[in-house]
């Protein structure tokens, strides 16, 4: 419990202590974390195959100059993402592939 809060610890202590972490039923802030590391994310109430965002890390070839998270839809295509509430605030998170 937070002390100024009295809130809950958003991370349970046993979490991090997880061999092989459970890659489903994940919230948004594990889902960044995993995409900051590489993973490919969708969520299961997502309709659509292969519909899953990215972290997109400039280089110095880049047109942007700063990380950002892109879609990429059903027909393939990619476009920079931004989140909805609900997307925010869901437990259906999973890593792709």
């Amino acid at each position: 419990m937070s002390e100024h809060f009295n809130t809950p610890s958003v991370v349970e202590p046993d979490y991090q202590e997880k061999a092989e972490p459970d890659l489903e039923n994940l919230d948004f802030g594990v889902a960044i974390v995993l995409m900051k590391k590489g993973a490919r994310m969708t969520r299961a109430g997502w309709n659509g195959a292969n519909q899953h965002l990215e972290l997109q890390v400039p280089d110095k070839d880049s047109k942007m100059s700063l990380p950002y998270i892109f879609i990429t839809t059903v027909q393939g295509d990619r476009v920079p993402w931004l989140a909805s509430q609900t997307d925010m605030l869901a437990n259906d998170w999973k890593v792709v592939g």
